[in-house]
């Protein structure tokens, strides 16, 4: 029993294992069952996760893409767009041009028909002009016709003698017209054949040669240190200055002047003596009349000397040879000489080589043209001292010392004084007057200058026509005004000519003179 009562324990025990075994076989079933659920629901999320990931990611690529495609569209046409605006700016462009255009050549049409309208105004004034002119005309040759036949009346009345007086004197304004053609046609032809040519050698010449001008006059003067050396000067009751006047033979002029004491003489080697002398007695301080008489021998001799070195050196700046030793002596002296402010000496081989330039170009001898112009002027170096004009004097000098003919005749005609029988005569006249004439070259005395300009104007006003005469360009020019009425153009050219042939023949002058003669008509109307 007790077995079966364990057995019955045994099976009621292996009942209730096996019950709980199988209640714990369902649990855990359901357990594990729960669990693989618990399981597919995570990976069936997780899966939904990564497709509601995948759909989104695909999502932002479409939207990505599409707006992608939507702005390149946008783009694209927005191009297009910007495309055609600039087509239709550019077209708006041309047309606003053409438009421009045709309102400038709209403009230009105005501006010419505007023209043409004022030339047509002014056509039609000149046509009314010329049919009051042509009106006058008409009464002026019905007047002329009336008086020809009052002409003609008188002269069917008049004896022989009186028609041939008319006659005559028409005759004689016909001739005069004729002369005056015949005078103005062969200047025409002697400028169109000489003027060229001698213009181009006496510019050639001019050109080729300059030489330096000096403006000196007849007086000197000298600087004192202090009013004690000019009182030393004077001397005592002026002994000193007495004894050096006697000395020199020049004036000494001691004035209010501060620190200056002027020395004046006509001849200028004296006056260098005197005034190299009284600077040397300056600078010695021994003065008295003892003293004064030493210094005076010495610069005499000194001055003879540079007189001498002068002379030599002209002859042979000049390049010629053969030269008397006292017209070399002569020719020192003219540095000492002026002629209107002019270096006589300087002039003097200014004149030689115009003359070698003009020779050369007119196939003569260059160094005889040299020795004529160097010497042309040398009677200036005694003109104070002999008696007579100073070609006369150069002439009597070459004559003396042995000078060639050529040589005597240009010292004594290069002012026309004598007639020219070498043709180095009138060439040494013409580079005489080159250089006198040059700007600069010499001075004129305001008298002197004021009786040119008055003897030009009163030639020019004693022809008949003239009505008003002026002298411009300092003398070198006279314009003269005549009457229109009176003078006509043929009659007007041989006044001109007659004029200038009579400023020749009673006028000295350097250069030359234009004559320039006026003739004007003024008519003059008034439109009411």
């Amino acid at each position: 029993m007790a077995i079966c009562t364990l057995l019955a324990v045994s099976d009621a025990v292996f009942v209730g294992v096996t019950a709980a075994a199988t209640a714990f076989g369902i649990l855990l079933g359901l357990a594990i069952r729960a669990l693989l659920a618990k399981l597919q629901k995570g990976a069936f999320e997780k899966e939904m996760q990564a497709r509601l990931a995948a759909a989104e990611a695909e999502a932002q690529r479409v939207k990505a893409q599409s707006e992608a495609e939507a702005k390149s569209e946008f783009i694209r046409r927005r191009e297009e767009f910007d495309g055609e605006t600039q087509n239709v700016r550019a077209e708006l462009r041309e047309e606003e041009k053409r438009l421009s255009k045709r309102e400038d050549i709209i403009d230009q049409k105005m501006e010419t028909l505007g023209a043409k309208e004022r030339s047509a105004d002014m056509a039609e004034k000149a046509i009314l002009e010329r049919e009051r002119a042509l009106a006058a005309k008409d009464r002026q040759l019905n007047d002329l016709i009336a008086h020809q036949k009052t002409q003609l009346m008188k002269v069917a009345n008049m004896s022989t003698d009186e028609a041939r007086g008319i006659l005559l004197e028409r005759v004689e304004k016909d001739i005069q017209r004729e002369a005056a053609q015949v005078v103005q046609r062969e200047l025409e032809k002697a400028e169109e054949t000489v003027q060229e040519k001698s213009r181009e050698i006496i510019v050639g010449a001019i050109q080729r040669y300059a030489a330096d001008h000096t403006s000196e006059s007849t007086v000197s003067t000298v600087d004192i240190p202090s009013d004690d050396m000019k009182g030393r000067v004077i001397g005592r009751e002026g002994r000193n200055i007495r004894a050096f006047e006697k000395a020199t033979g020049v004036d000494v002029i001691v004035d209010d002047t501060p620190g200056v004491v002027v020395v004046s003489a006509f001849d200028p080697i004296r006056r260098e003596v005197a005034r190299l002398s009284l600077e040397k007695l300056i600078q010695d301080g021994r003065i008295h009349p003892t003293r004064i008489e030493e210094l005076v021998a010495e610069t005499q001799k000194e001055v003879n000397r540079r007189v001498q070195e002068l002379g030599k050196q002209a002859v042979l700046d000049a390049n010629i040879r053969g030269v008397h030793s006292k017209l070399t002596q002569l020719l020192g002296r003219l540095h000492f000489r002026t002629s209107y402010g002019q270096n006589v000496l300087k002039h003097a081989i200014e004149v030689a080589y115009l003359c070698q330039i003009m020779a050369s170009e007119l196939g003569m001898n260059p160094a005889l043209a040299r020795r004529c112009g160097l010497l042309h002027d040398i009677g200036k170096a005694v003109d104070h001292e002999v008696e007579g004009g100073h070609p006369e004097i150069g002439a009597d000098l070459c004559k003396r010392y042995g000078e060639r003919p050529e040589v005597i005749e240009a010292a004594a005609g290069h002012h026309g004084d004598v007639e020219a029988q070498f043709i180095y005569t009138p060439l040494v006249a013409a580079a005489d007057a080159i250089s006198a004439s040059r700007p600069g070259a010499r001075r004129e005395t305001l008298e002197r200058y004021i009786q040119r300009l008055e003897k030009l104007e009163q030639i020019a006003g004693t022809f008949e026509g003239v009505k008003q005469a002026y002298a411009i360009q300092a003398g070198r020019e006279v314009r003269v005004m005549v009457d229109a009425e009176s003078v006509d153009d043929r009659v007007s050219a041989k006044i001109a000519h007659e004029i200038a042939k009579r400023i020749e023949e009673e006028m000295q002058y350097p250069g030359e003179v234009k004559v320039t003669l006026i003739r004007e008509l003024r008519c003059v109307e008034y439109a009411r």
